[in-house]
């Protein structure tokens, strides 16, 4: 499977200022993200910035990169932008892999590229739940998904919900109960891509704000790829930043 990957990387960060072009043993974190997708086998790699000091950092690493609008409301709305200025196929499948996953699986990237296809115009995955404090958390976004691994729903809340067992202890987890966490990494076809900015805001999103709700409200399936365990978390925090900046200086 053919695929593009566009990393959305903005500089402007609450928690964590100028974090696209954080040090990560010699490299800004941006350009990490970068070779993240090229051990993935992308076919092509775009960062796409609102800041001339980032598309300025990956070119000097060989990632091309290009400057869109500051004012997009979301990140998949930058990558629609890059996948229409630079006239990709309306076919091609595109993965949207956020500028702070560093340490993002190759393979997950390679896994939601090729869950595309003709019905099928977006992918994400998730991995199973095992500890009942995710499960309840709703920071924690769970999606339930069909007989075909497609999503169902995407909720903060805990779904699906145990009724039984759950009335009776909310403790753990019952046994044969595995509940599943969205990874929020995504793969549309471009011509998908390019349709959605224009795609109502759905009641479902406004409610839980989640954006991925816009898609299945509108009536679009979504493939989930499952994978067996969790992916090494991104970089949001000082904290975050500096555990991954430990595991770079390690060689891990």
């Amino acid at each position: 499977m053919s695929f593009i990957v566009i990393i959305p990387a903005r500089l402007a960060s609450t928690r964590l200022p100028n974090k696209p072009l954080a040090d990560l043993g010699g490299k800004p974190m941006v350009v990490r993200v970068a070779e993240r997708a090229k051990e993935a086998g992308a076919a092509r790699i775009i960062v796409a910035t609102d800041h001339a000091s980032i598309k300025e950092a990956c070119e000097q690493h060989g990632i091309e990169a290009f400057m869109t609008r500051a004012d997009h409301p979301s990140g998949t709305d930058r990558i629609a932008e890059v996948a229409r200025a630079m006239n990709l196929p309306m076919h091609a499948v595109v993965v949207n892999l956020q500028g702070d996953e560093p340490l993002i699986d190759p393979d997950l990237l390679q896994a939601a590229a090729a869950r595309i296809g003709a019905d099928v115009p977006m992918s994400t995955c998730a991995h199973p739940l095992h500890d009942a404090a995710d499960a309840f958390n709703p920071n924690v976004v769970k999606v339930v998904l069909d007989k075909q691994d497609r999503a169902l729903y995407f909720s903060r809340a805990t779904i699906p919900w145990h009724r039984d067992a759950f009335a009776k202890d909310k403790s753990a987890l019952p046994a044969g109960y595995v509940p599943l966490r969205h990874i929020g990494l995504y793969a549309y076809r471009n011509d998908f891509l390019q349709a959605y900015p224009a795609l109502e805001v759905s009641p479902l999103e406004g409610i839980e704000a989640l954006e991925q709700l816009r898609v299945l409200w509108h009536g679009y399936p979504i493939a989930v790829h499952v994978t067996d365990s969790a992916p090494a978390a991104g970089v949001d925090t000082p904290e975050d930043l500096a555990r991954v900046q430990a595991l770079y200086k390690s060689g891990g």
